[in-house]
């Protein structure tokens, strides 16, 4: 399951989670960008990477800090992606 976030969600339909498949972070989110094409610059740098500007949690944890793309996903855990906010 990958919660969406609001700023994301005229991307997905209006969803507030989606679902897709995949052994680790990376393949789930690309597995989420080939459904939903519009969030491959909100989610992907150029680079592949994560976009600088969004968190990925994987249960809570942010993936930044466990193995990133290649974190081990299971059936039954949920990813929330978070852009930056920025503001005063």
């Amino acid at each position: 399951t990958i919660r969406i976030p609001p700023v994301l969600r005229p991307s997905v339909g209006g969803e507030r989670e989606v679902s897709a498949d995949g052994s680790n972070v990376g393949e789930v989110l690309h597995s989420l960008v080939d459904t939903h094409a519009e969030t491959q610059d909100q989610i992907f740098g150029a680079d592949g990477d994560l976009n600088r500007y969004v968190n990925v949690y994987l249960n809570d944890e942010d993936v930044r800090v466990l193995d990133g793309l290649d974190t081990p996903v299971g059936e039954r855990d949920v990813l929330v992606i978070l852009p930056a906010m920025a503001g005063g």
